[in-house]
């Protein structure tokens, strides 16, 4: 074969060959893109879902929390009533070995009606989430805590609004940790963030998933997706089961102080309306429905100690619902309900 026809074929075959790989190349490379965009498809969606859901959580644990405040800022007006009642007697505790219900406190039943108004005067404007806080919290520990002095050395009392709220916050972040409760990590660092519910309710686990970016390589960034999405099912699946329990929650405290108010408005009508302020001048019926109403108020404050959100003792970077102390307090108010008092105390 004369060289410049073998020449030519090698040349014909080296072109064949480079826009072959040339094909190929871009082949790969639309695969590749392909599959970027199949990754940020995925975490899109996965993260979709999850702020859906953490939204309606945290809407939910809202609720809650604005009732757990308004129950604990009503204590003060029961103390108010009680005290005009001249010559009472000390009331027998109820007793039950698996339920610890508070003293009649007065002066306790005042502090944390006073926080509680501090707080709610403070969540008007605030961020999703916030006063969801103080149920995942507990609603009196927080209205307590409300009392403190903030991190600047400023007596809470004294601040309002918004500030107090923040004050309030950052203690119990640091508060709840060092009585080995839930240490549900608020605080004004955290306020301004958009995933305030998630912080607040899941834990810092949840940023890294949040911020994730993805690698700029197509099969690394996929398998990230993929990770992404299977951490936010399980995130997902907790914020389910915290919204359910919260639901719950708030329906069966709502019942107890329905039967509480009930109680108080008789007792008002016996005080206030008669103008019956002796002990003795009491009927027994007056008097059983005094102790009731005692038992109820220690009841509605117990539910609202409970912290529906802790550390998840495995993974602290995570919280778990608290659901254990909530169906045990739910059956321990339940049953103390059944054994009010039915007959004139000593």
């Amino acid at each position: 074969m004369p060289l410049p026809l073998i020449l030519g074929v090698g040349a014909a075959v080296a072109a064949a060959g480079g826009v072959g790989a040339g094909v190929n190349g871009g082949v790969r490379m639309k695969m590749a893109d392909r599959t970027m965009k199949r990754a940020i498809a995925k975490r899109d969606d996965a993260l979709s879902t999850f702020e859906l859901q953490n939204s309606v959580t945290a809407r939910q644990m809202d609720d809650l929390g604005r009732l757990e405040l308004d129950v604990c800022a009503h204590f003060e007006d029961f103390s108010d009533v009680m005290e005009k009642i001249q010559g009472r007697p000390k009331f027998k505790d109820y007793t039950d070995e698996t339920l610890q219900i508070p003293k009649y406190d007065p002066e306790e039943l005042k502090r944390v009606s006073v926080g509680a108004g501090l707080l709610i005067g403070g969540i008007g404007g605030a961020a999703l989430g916030t006063a969801g806080g103080f149920a995942a919290a507990g609603a009196t520990t927080s209205a307590v805590m409300a009392l403190g002095t903030a991190s600047t050395g400023t007596a809470i009392a004294s601040l309002s609004g918004v500030a107090a709220t923040n004050a309030t916050l950052a203690a119990i972040g640091g508060g709840a940790v060092a009585a080995g409760g839930g240490g549900i990590a608020l605080g004004t660092t955290i306020l301004g963030v958009s995933t305030l519910g998630v912080g607040l309710l899941v834990g810092g686990v949840i940023f890294s998933v949040t911020g994730s970016k993805l690698s700029h390589k197509a099969d690394e960034a996929y398998y990230q997706a993929l990770e992404i999405e299977r951490q936010v099912e399980v995130i997902n699946k907790y914020l389910r089961d915290l919204k359910v329990c919260a639901q719950e929650y708030q329906i069966f405290l709502e019942k107890i102080r329905k039967v509480y108010e009930d109680s108080f408005n008789s007792l008002k009508r016996t005080i206030i309306e008669e103008n019956k302020t002796e002990w003795s001048s009491f009927t027994t019926e007056e008097r059983i429905n005094t102790q009731n109403c005692i038992l109820l108020v220690g009841l509605l404050y117990k539910m609202c100690q409970v912290s529906l959100v802790i550390k998840d003792p495995e993974d602290p970077e995570k919280n778990i619902v608290n659901i254990s102390s909530v169906n045990d307090c739910v059956d321990q108010v339940t049953r103390a309900l059944e054994d009010k008092i039915e007959k004139d105390g000593e």
